[in-house]
């Protein structure tokens, strides 16, 4: 059974109460990866329902669904290779964070909790209102307030209490620490590791529509959730012999905000304004399980700058794909590594588009 405890003393995960460990202070994870049974995977269950069985779900907990996962996988050439784009934007409420909210409120409604706070930048907000109004459970969210108009308006109408707060993206979060220290639950994308089960959705996925394995994976970086959730689901897939290699994953951030790129270098950074918004986390909460990884030789990371953000957006564009900046640096970073021939040369290349172009803008 896939098992949660605390990444620095091993302590088991009890309660969404408890959003870090209570005797370390260090976030839940994932211990190990998800158990994946291929002769588990319920085809007759919606998108990501049907590998339950990864999830760790009590078996109280509702099968809690908008229609999240089973999302296209579309090719474009692009620098004279084929990259596939596994559209996440198309998701219920047009990001990935989706899949993460789907189990997340899952549990929150089988423990019983009354309402949550969350802060967000705008997309993770989004998913975790509509999926907390599909349970019938309140949400107060703390966004930056330099945060997308668009994602603000779409939170709103899920009918969740929106709270702008000044300052840096960190500035939300503290705000929102405030809260839980008065006791409010935190439902936090970032902290509860139930939703990297359901991120990792995205690799048995691409297993069925692909050809063959991916020998390359990019995905945008922030908190760091996105990219280790894809790793978590591969090496899944590894253990239970569905595949033979793990691909090699590229984690994508700003060059303005880039603090997992400058710690795999042991380089400081001072946090600049990006229009990758979604990724502009100074404090990657995944940062130390990802770091790990990075030393393994497992993930790696790229920066890219505001003109190749915003070059990669129109060249989305331009293939009939809305996605927003933040989704459009793994364009920019792909371009990167073709330029200098950094590209593995088996197996299939994939890129995840992580949010809508609805969600954001250029300004």
């Amino acid at each position: 059974m896939t098992e949660f405890a605390c990444r620095q003393c091993g302590r088991p995960f009890v309660s969404v109460h408890h959003y870090r460990c209570p005797d370390c202070g260090q976030a839940f994870t994932l211990r190990g990866f998800p158990r994946f049974h291929p002769d588990q995977v319920d085809r007759r269950s919606p998108g990501i329902w049907r590998y339950r069985h990864t999830f760790g779900l009590p078996p109280n907990a509702p099968s809690l669904t908008l229609g999240e996962g089973d999302t296209p996988l579309v090719g474009i050439d692009l620098s004279g290779s084929l990259l596939h784009l596994k559209l996440e934007s198309l998701n219920p409420t047009g990001s990935w964070k989706d899949r993460l909210a789907a189990v997340l409120v899952s549990l929150l409604a089988a423990e019983g909790v009354a309402a949550v706070v969350e802060d967000s930048s705008g997309n993770a907000g989004a998913a975790l209102a509509a999926y907390c109004a599909r349970a019938g459970i309140p949400a107060r969210i703390f966004v930056p307030a330099s945060a997308a108009g668009p994602k603000r308006a779409q939170i709103e109408r899920f009918g969740a209490q929106v709270e702008a707060v000044p300052g840096p993206r960190q500035a939300a979060s503290d705000a929102v620490i405030e809260q839980v220290a008065a006791g409010q639950v935190y439902a936090s994308h970032a902290w509860n590791p139930h939703g990297l089960a359901g991120i990792a959705t995205i690799a048995y996925e691409l297993l069925e529509q692909l050809p063959d394995p991916p020998g390359l994976v990019l995905a945008p970086a922030g908190h760091g959730s996105l990219l280790l959730g894809l790793v978590l689901g591969f090496q899944a897939l590894e253990a239970a012999g569905q595949i033979e290699v793990l691909p090699r994953f590229i984690g994508v951030q700003a060059a303005a905000n880039a603090p997992l790129w400058a710690a795999a270098r042991g380089e400081s950074f001072n946090p600049g304004p990006t229009i990758a918004g979604g990724i502009a986390v100074s404090e990657p909460v995944r940062g130390p399980e990802l770091l790990d990884l990075h030393r393994r030789g497992v993930v790696d990371f790229v920066t890219v700058s505001e003109q190749q953000i915003r070059t990669a957006t129109v060249v989305l564009a331009r293939a009939g794909i809305d996605a927003e900046p933040t989704a459009a640096t793994v364009i920019a970073a792909y371009s990167q590594l073709s330029a200098v021939q950094s590209l593995p040369g088996a197996g299939a290349h994939v890129a995840i588009i992580s949010g809508h172009g609805l969600k954001g803008d250029l300004r």
